[in-house]
């Protein structure tokens, strides 16, 4: 294995590493950050692939170095490549692709996931590590790249079918089995790019998606749910409801995202498996208006556990709440004991949206309000509940309230 360290001498960065049992050290002009590192980790990955694949060629990465003789002292097969190479891009101007014979599907899926994982937000690389682990490689691991078939794609496209979904569901849903697929053809696509075969993935299109099914809770409901919950969680879920904040945002917001005097909440961060990340997209950067029932609720919540943690809703040991186990606990039981019928937590965010739209406000609003980047989600999944629009500040969602609790003290 080799590593990366910074020289006394200079403070910059350099490679260090082996081949045929040889030591061969880079040095590059990045100064020692966190940053570089991250670009040579990224760069000695892939040589270290290259290598343990038998294609290194140290001129490819190392253009000009004083070691290329020292490696091919080393491996003498490479002097005749590398000759034959130098003739070839002296006579022609476009670079000539590989013909080495394909490998594996597991050396060159994990080469891949090495050289891509840079781009990859932690999440999205757990679930690429999580399906290339669980389904790909266990099916064409053992396969060399240029031997698997359309036949065997749309063989594991069935297997992949017939297995039972998650929470008791017969069949494993179509976007899974897309998201099995698009790794694939991925993958495909790159190898038979450098190996120069024909990409057995062709014409195959992705299954068709049921429209999201959306099943908002009532005011009425709403208000139900927050008197009956837990003391310890109403603010949570009071802010769930009327904030339309994603789980993994309202889990990892921070005090210091909360700006009281200008009633905004500021969204920079997610909560993904108990990391703190980036948010979904871009477009998820956003500042919510605290309207009446959030700020209550984060006024209330912070004179509870405003000094006991950074994380506006946290346990008593100050760390944030599992999602998985508030669900559990909580979400579910609150569910059965008022009748009502059970619904994923994330169904807090679509009642947001409908009471939003339900109430008059604009839909330009409502969609920068939750995150989204245009109103082609908002028509596309609560058209029903959109009537003549013409707010773009809450007022109307506020008055709205207003009305409903009126009509609930009556």
């Amino acid at each position: 294995m080799g590593n990366i360290r910074a020289r006394k001498e200079n403070g910059k960065l350099l490679l260090d590493f082996h081949f045929h049992g040889v030591r061969f050290r880079e040095q590059t002009a990045l100064p020692d950050n966190q940053q570089n590192r991250k670009k040579v980790q990224a760069l000695l990955d892939k040589v270290e692939a290259r290598i343990k694949l038998g294609e290194f060629n140290y001129s490819e990465f190392f253009p000009g170095s004083k070691n290329i003789q020292k490696f091919l002292e080393v491996d003498p097969n490479h002097a005749n490549t590398s000759q034959t190479q130098l003739v070839r891009t002296q006579n022609t101007d476009a670079p000539s692709k590989s013909s080495t014979k394909a490998p594996l599907f597991e050396i060159f899926a994990r080469q891949w996931q090495t050289e891509k994982k840079i781009e990859w937000r932690a999440s999205h690389a757990r679930n690429i590590e999580s399906v290339l682990s669980n389904s790909l490689i266990k099916f064409f691991g053992k396969r060399a790249l240029s031997d698997i078939t359309k036949a065997e794609i749309l063989e594991f496209r069935s297997k992949l079918a017939s297995k039972p979904g998650r929470g008791g569901k017969e069949q494993i849903a179509a976007k899974t089995i897309n998201t099995h697929m698009a790794l694939l053809k991925g993958i495909l696509e790159e190898a038979s790019d450098r190996y120069s075969f024909e990409n057995p993935y062709k014409n195959i299109k992705p299954l068709k998606l049921q429209r999201s099914h959306v099943e908002p809770f009532s005011l009425i409901e709403v208000n139900r749910i927050i008197e009956s919950v837990r003391e310890d969680y109403r603010n949570y879920y009071s802010v769930r409801f009327y904030s339309g904040m994603r789980t993994g945002e309202i889990d990892g917001l921070r005090w210091e995202f909360v700006d009281f005097k200008r009633g905004l909440i500021a969204i920079r961060e997610t909560l993904v498996q108990g990391k703190t990340e980036y948010t979904k997209t871009d477009g998820s950067q956003r500042d919510i208006p605290m309207l009446g029932p959030v700020k209550a609720a984060l006024e209330a919540q912070y004179q509870a556990t405003g000094k006991l943690s950074p994380y506006v809703f946290c346990n008593t040991e100050g760390k944030p709440l599992d999602h998985n186990n508030i669900t559990k606990r909580v979400w579910y039981p609150l569910l059965r004991h008022l009748g009502l019928k059970m619904r994923r937590p994330y169904q807090t965010r679509h009642t947001a949206a409908t009471l939003l739209l339900a109430s008059g406000e604009n839909p330009e609003w409502v969609a920068r309000f939750l995150g989204h980047a245009s109103t082609e989600m908002l028509f596309k999944v609560y058209s029903r509940y959109i009537p003549n629009l013409t707010r773009q500040d809450g007022s109307a969602f506020e008055q709205m309230l207003g009305v409903q609790e009126e009509r609930v003290d009556a």
